[in-house]
This record gives structure tokens, sequence and C-alpha cells, in this order.
């Protein structure tokens, strides 16, 4: 994978791409410009619903999802604050794992007849995503729920896809791939770390 978007792909059907390893083995991939594909993906989703009655609210699954919700809430220019959705109380883990997560869910908005956009900074199992829309589904009932994410890593273990991704990259089950975001900044960069 480039240091640019432009091998990212909006079609949950696409392979995933190698991603180009730097000096020492690390995976490079640019955060910030994955960051403004995402910004134009969820632009043009945003736009299918132009005529439609239905509004659409973004959430973002805690942390990274979060962040990146949060940071497309206000480049769009979209009034009040985006939703926060928490996977811990849902998890299938929950029994060894506990309230793994400080963040709680916060969801500014009527979840009923809504139409949800959830973000998250990697996609990789469904796990996460399964537990997040559990949760969503205890504020109410939704029109529609779609799924948009920085990073597709492959290795789904239940039938959950991507309506978009900014980029597919195939990575090795022993790494894990997950956002970070600068402390004074704000700005978006990936860690690699061996499981």
């Amino acid at each position: 994978m480039s240091n640019n978007a432009a091998s990212s792909s909006s079609s949950p059907t696409s392979p995933p791409s190698s991603p180009q390893t730097a000096a020492g083995g690390h995976l490079t991939l640019d955060a910030e410009a994955l960051y403004r594909e995402l910004l134009r993906g969820v632009r043009s989703m945003r736009g299918e619903n132009h005529n439609d009655n239905t509004n659409t609210y973004l959430a973002g699954v805690a942390s990274g999802g979060m962040w990146l919700a949060q940071r497309l809430q206000k480049d769009l220019g979209l009034a009040g604050e985006a939703g926060v959705l928490s996977s811990s109380l849902h998890r299938d883990d929950f029994a060894s794992r506990g309230l793994a997560s400080s963040t709680s869910s916060l969801l500014p908005f009527d979840v009923n007849g809504a139409d949800i956009l959830l973000l998250d900074d990697v996609l990789y199992t469904g796990r996460t995503v399964r537990a997040v829309i559990n949760e969503l589904y205890d504020y109410g009932r939704p029109a529609r729920v779609r799924l948009a994410v920085l990073v597709d890593r492959g290795g789904r273990e239940l039938p959950i896809e991507a309506a978009y991704a900014a980029a597919r990259i195939a990575l090795p089950a022993n790494q894990s791939l997950s956002l970070a975001r600068a402390e004074g900044s704000g700005a978006f960069s990936f860690e690699v770390k061996e499981a």
C-alpha cells in the first residue's frame, strides 16, 4: 500500500492490497491521506440521502471510530455532536475482558427512524461492529445502519462488511493495527503491534 489514498477502494468486494513495508518491516500507511479519502467517501454517502426525508447521523466506535466521527462532524460542517458507541457491554468476550473501555455510549440524537453512519478505524473480525450494533439497538430502531472504515484488513469471522473503506490491506493475524491521535494537533497515525 502506498502512502497515498490512490489504492483505496469503496467497493466491499475489491481484493485486499498488500501493504508496503518500510525498513525494519514496519507497515507504512498515511493515516491523514486515508482520512481525506474517508471524508470524500462519507460526503458521497451522505449525498445519497439528499432528497430523502431521512436524517443521517454519524456515530463512532470508541475510540478510533469516535475520533473519526468527531473530526468528520466538524469537517462536514454538521450541527451538533457525533454519537459515540461502546462495544463493552455486548462483547462476546465480556466474561474474560470485562469493561475494558472507559468510554460510554452517547447518542445525542433520536435513533428511531434515523440513518446511522457508523465509523470505525479498523475493520477486522467484525465482532466489535456486531457488539456496537447491539448497543445501538438498545437506543432504538434506526431506519438504516451503514459502516464506513478507515482500513479494512480482512480476517472476517462474522458476515459484516463496510459500505465504504478508505483502504483495504492484508495484515498477518499476529499484528494489530489501530489509529492513534496526536495530543496537540489531533493528527492521525497508525500503530502496528505484534500480538
